[in-house]
């Protein structure tokens, strides 16, 4: 009868799970396989044995073929397999063919770039095409493993000029830094943001796009505490064809942009995103041990280990409103980096604000600590804008945690005679204090607000003083807390002065004593509302169930935290340091929006760095005055 039982015929369908029958459908150079468009070409010309038996051969005939057939889905194939091939050099034993693989990796990209906006037979695939996103992978990967130096491992990825004979020809590699608002010298060197796995953060920031994102190696820059790692796109630009490939007439244009700038690219007069990715730097900038015990370094440390400052995490853009963080005690910048990382995530935020953060040593009095953020505030806003032409840096936005909030407070504030009055000071024209000491106790007890500042945001912070600043823990402190000579010189001629003052003044304050729930100095700040024009936003920690009106964080009672004054107050279920929780950010998302909303156009000064997304979020919504998650 001709039936053989047993067998499974040679052409058929088996039934699998979705997940297999995908991989199979989707299957593709990147993750080490060959897809169907490609295996199609080597069919169509009979060199799939070939490809597989010799590559370099099989490559070169297809590429022979690609100049009389015109047709664009040879150059896809001869993209993606040059991917293929260079991966299995990049893995092969024998000496010379690991060397090989960054010349096929190059070549993939060039390749890719032709087929996706070369003149070919056919039009482009669309957005659709399985074969876009493919090629567009190629041609990032590619281009990144590309540009890696000869035998390196590290994830090195060069952008210089040069010549490079590959395999179909050879290519002339120019560098253009016209879109990139910074010299070259300043770098170290670049590192391919793809060959980074990202641990710690929720978030990772990334734009698809075309071009290869990078971590940037910038070099300890005068007055930084840390060297910065930026991210940075490199975009390869072929001025070219398959033909003048093999004549050794074909240029690659290296064109390196900021991620923190213009995020887009033109090609032919298209404009196409680039690949960006935000995250990567941030997260290698935290793999310095130094970073992540500064907090404690800076709170015992009688010597500063960074100067007490307002840094960038970004170039300064003109047309860009400031977001500063001020960290708490025992912290440092690094606790803000869930906030910062998911905030960036925001098209709108990332385009239109810039984020700067504020370091100081936390054992230090609050005063003497808010005095230092508002001078750094001022002489950076003077540095950054000497003549005033960027309307962008008087809308800043400072947020403060914790003790941080204090300090951030006393940037908002017109405290009048509310404060030397509230310590015992009955008159600052007291005839006994010399003009010094006139000037002493008005810098630390007499504030007026800051022009530039907006709208200021409290997170956690004990308004009217923790119910942890107990006497034991401040008289502790004291014995641990090693001052800087300079303040504890100045505490002693404080002291002087509080004698003819009549006040009552117990050892060298630190910043527990600042925040003790009996310090008059404290209560009276709480009950001030920020200046006339700035505006402010509560978010309170409350651990547990319940009633949030009797609730704790931890270090701070809800009571101490809450001020009547505040446009908006938001419930967190968390303990004290809750900048990384979820609905904390989300709370300070709504609050920058409405900040930005809220904004006339503001028109900035021409800058080498492009800007983009002036334009307001539609669908912004007011919060209602109080509000907890349910």
């Amino acid at each position: 009868m001709g039936l053989v039982t047993g067998c499974v015929n040679p052409i058929g369908a088996s039934q699998v799970s979705t997940r297999v029958a995908y991989r199979q459908a989707t299957a593709n150079a990147l993750e080490g396989e060959i897809s169907s468009s490609s295996r199609l070409v080597l069919h169509r010309f009979d060199l799939e044995k070939e490809f597989y038996d010799d590559p370099p051969l099989a490559l070169k005939m297809l590429h022979d073929r690609a100049l009389q057939d015109e047709r664009r889905d040879t150059v896809f194939a001869l993209a993606e397999l040059s991917y293929f091939a260079a991966q299995r050099f990049e893995r092969s034993p024998k000496l010379k063919e690991p060397k090989m693989a960054r010349d096929y990796f190059l070549s993939a990209a060039v390749y890719a770039y032709i087929y996706a906006f070369g003149p070919r037979q056919g039009p482009p695939p669309n957005r659709f095409d399985e074969r876009s996103r493919i090629i567009r992978d190629v041609y990032n990967v590619g281009l990144s493993k590309g540009l890696a130096p000869l035998g390196s491992t590290n994830a090195a990825v060069l952008i210089e000029p040069g010549e490079r004979q590959l395999p179909p020809g050879r290519v002339e590699v120019r560098v253009d830094t016209n879109n990139f608002p910074f010299s070259m010298d300043r770098f170290e060197g670049f590192l391919s943001a793809d060959r980074y796995l990202v641990r710690g953060l929720t978030v990772r920031n990334r734009q698809s796009g075309v071009g290869a994102p990078l971590i940037g190696l910038a070099k300890l820059a005068p007055g930084d505490p840390i060297k910065r790692r930026v991210p940075v796109t490199v975009f390869g630009r072929v001025a070219g064809d398959l033909r003048s490939w093999r004549t050794g007439g074909l240029v690659v244009t290296l064109e390196p942009y900021s991620g923190y700038g213009d995020d887009t690219v033109k090609i032919d007069g298209v404009t196409l995103p680039l690949e960006t990715d935000l995250t990567a730097p941030l997260a290698y900038s935290l793999n310095d041990s130094f970073v992540w015990g500064l907090g404690m370094g800076q709170f015992f440390s009688s010597v500063e280990q960074i100067k007490s400052d307002v840094y960038l995490t970004q170039p300064y853009q003109p047309g860009r409103v400031p977001i500063v963080f001020v960290h708490g005690t025992f912290s440092s910048p690094v606790w803000w980096a869930e906030m910062m990382n998911t905030l960036r995530s925001d098209p709108e935020i990332r385009q239109r604000c810039q984020i700067w953060y504020f370091i100081y040593n936390s054992g230090n009095p609050v005063a003497v600590s808010a005095i230092k953020l508002r001078e750094a505030l001022t002489a950076k806003v003077k540095q950054l804008d000497p003549e005033g032409k960027d309307p962008a840096l008087q809308n800043m936005v400072v947020i403060g945690h914790s003790q941080g909030g204090l300090l951030t407070k006393l940037t908002a504030t017109d405290s009048g005679d509310k404060l030397w009055k509230a310590v015992g000071i009955k008159s600052l024209e007291n005839s006994d204090l010399s003009k010094q000491q006139l000037e002493m106790v008005r810098k630390i007890t007499v504030y007026e607000h800051l022009p530039f500042v907006k709208r200021v945001v409290f997170i956690s912070t004990p308004h009217r003083g923790s119910y942890l600043s107990t006497g034991f823990a401040r008289s502790i402190s004291r014995k641990l807390v090693a001052l800087p000579n300079k303040l504890i010189q100045q505490a002693k001629e404080f002291s002087g002065l509080a004698e003819k003052l009549k006040l009552e003044v117990k050892g060298i304050p630190t910043s527990l004593d600042s925040m003790s729930e009996s310090n008059k100095f404290l209560l009276a700040l709480a009950e001030i509302p920020p200046a006339p024009g700035i505006k402010c936003n509560s978010i309170i920690a409350v651990e547990g169930e319940g009633d949030y009106h009797e609730g704790k964080d931890g270090l701070v009672a809800y009571p101490s935290a809450h001020v009547d004054y505040a446009e908006s107050e938001y419930i967190v279920r968390s303990f004290h340091s809750c900048q990384e929780k979820p609905a904390t950010i989300e709370e300070v998302r709504r609050i920058l929006l409405k900040h930005l909303d809220e904004l006339p156009p503001l028109v900035a000064p021409v800058e080498p760095v492009k800007t983009s997304g002036n334009e307001s979020r539609p669908g912004a919504t007011n919060a209602p005055a109080v509000t907890e998650p349910k």
